[in-house]
């Protein structure tokens, strides 16, 4: 789990740079935003967007899993593979309503 929190993160950081370059492109003027705008209607550029907002979730919340841990919560190891059970069930669950929300 720890290993997948941090290759999540490594997304979103360069999810970021794509972002960014759609913002500025956005803000250029009528004519980026259009074009901005044609980019995000294509089936690839939603794929992408998902990808990171998954990221984003998932490490969200795994993120909150190491906030409890870090307090003393589940570092047990048989709580603590409960906890990463439902990291990875709560995960699931918002990455499929995010991709329902893209498309």
């Amino acid at each position: 789990m720890s290993i997948l929190h941090r290759i999540s993160g490594i997304i979103i950081f360069v999810g970021v740079a794509f972002l960014l370059y759609g913002l500025d492109l956005s803000l250029s003027g009528e004519d980026g935003f259009a074009r901005v705008s044609e980019l995000l209607d294509s089936f690839l550029a939603k794929l992408i967007i998902w990808g990171i907002l998954s990221a984003l979730l998932y490490h969200l919340v795994a993120g909150i899993k190491h906030l409890l841990m870090d307090m003393g919560i589940a570092e047990e190891l048989e709580s603590g593979r409960l906890a990463a059970k439902i990291t990875v069930v709560v995960s699931i669950v918002l990455i499929i309503l995010a991709g329902v929300w893209v498309w």
